[in-house]
């Protein structure tokens, strides 16, 4: 039996990502134990695994802060006497964390991130728009660095079927016979990545109009707690979900979905480990870059051809243009069109 320590921090979309990779490790290599260390506050993502996955938390603004508390973090892992170090994350702290554990003789693979092609992928000039390797298969190499090659044949993290619908259901009520139930995420990190929220309510408007259509909204935090407030006044029949449910029962609610409305975020990534269809917007980012959903379709994504696009691999950039065309310029007819193709039964 080998002892794994995989190693991923953040961020939440990136941690998801990981899901599909570890399960499918577990099952394939059920004498192995896997330990996954990251944030306390994504521990829920890992519930539902295999038996011989277990999370460690690091508290990498507490105990784990700095370089002391990384040597306190690196004494606890001592301890459990890991065989093999998955680096899924490769930044300093990981490197540094890598860099004891091979003085210590323990075998470790970093993964590769694939900076060279992304970065001709989002230049200006002279893009090369080819397809970049996914996160999914980077963090699979690491795992057959190692001497544990793996199939990527993970479906959702509750098997074949749907989260226990018994625990959300005082939450989001019944899901009455012929209703068809949406979840719509509009925000995410970078404004790049953001479809302009006066265009994103005429979605939720012209689904909320629809009597066999309930419409959950995902979000987090006062600003965009206020954009819901608003829509809501406008809109009865539309659910936010801001402060009811925690990232275990998110989850449950999302495999109960026909569909999901997301942009390049989390949200696509946590809907994508429930196995529920996302229809995702692109702006500044594109899913060449390697961060599409697990198992989504090319032909759910919205997206529109600019000589400009990608421009950024994260969204983090600020538009050169100054006028976000990537996203202003897709119609909320193209989003409305995409989502009433998947609720056709």
């Amino acid at each position: 039996m080998s002892r794994i320590l995989v190693i991923r921090f953040s961020a939440l979309g990136d941690v998801a990502m990981t899901i599909p990779v570890v399960y499918s490790l577990a099952a394939q290599y059920p004498q192995h134990e896997i330990t996954v260390l990251s944030r306390a506050v994504l521990q829920p993502l890992f519930q539902g695994l295999p038996a011989n996955v277990h999370f460690m938390s690091a508290d990498l603004t507490g105990k784990h802060r700095g370089l002391w508390g990384l040597n306190t973090l690196y004494s606890e892992l001592k301890k459990q006497h890991f065989d093999n170090v998955a680096d899924f994350h490769n930044v300093l702290r990981t490197k540094y964390l890598c860099l004891r554990f091979r003085m210590s003789g323990i075998p470790v693979a970093s993964i590769d991130k694939g900076r060279k092609g992304k970065k001709k992928l989002v230049r200006r000039h002279d893009k090369v728009l080819e397809n970049q390797k996914s996160s999914f298969r980077r963090y699979a190499d690491v795992l057959e660095k190692l001497g544990f090659p793996v199939l990527l044949n993970f479906t959702s993290i509750y098997g074949e079927g749907k989260g226990d619908f018994s625990l959300i259901e005082p939450v989001t009520g019944p899901k009455g016979d012929g209703i068809k139930w949406i979840g719509i995420a509009p925000f995410a990190k970078h404004e790049g990545k953001i479809y302009p929220i006066e265009l994103e309510e005429q979605v939720v408007a012209h689904f909320a109009g629809r009597p066999d259509v309930k419409v959950f909204l995902f979000g987090g935090g006062r600003s965009e707690q206020e954009v819901f407030d608003s829509w809501i006044l406008k809109y009865p029949t539309v659910v936010s979900m801001i402060g009811k449910l925690n990232i275990s029962t998110e989850l449950n609610l999302m495999s109960h979905l026909d569909v999901m409305l997301s942009m390049d975020s989390a949200n696509m990534h946590l809907a994508s480990l429930v196995n529920t269809p996302v229809v995702s917007v692109w702006g500044a980012t594109h899913p060449y870059a390697g961060f599409m959903g697990w198992k989504q379709l090319p032909t759910n994504t919205v997206q529109l051809d600019l000589s400009c696009r990608p421009c950024s691999v994260y969204g983090q950039k600020t538009c050169f243009r100054k006028d976000y065309a990537c996203m202003r310029n897709i119609k909320p007819e193209q989003i409305i069109q995409k989502i009433e193709g998947m609720l056709v039964d």
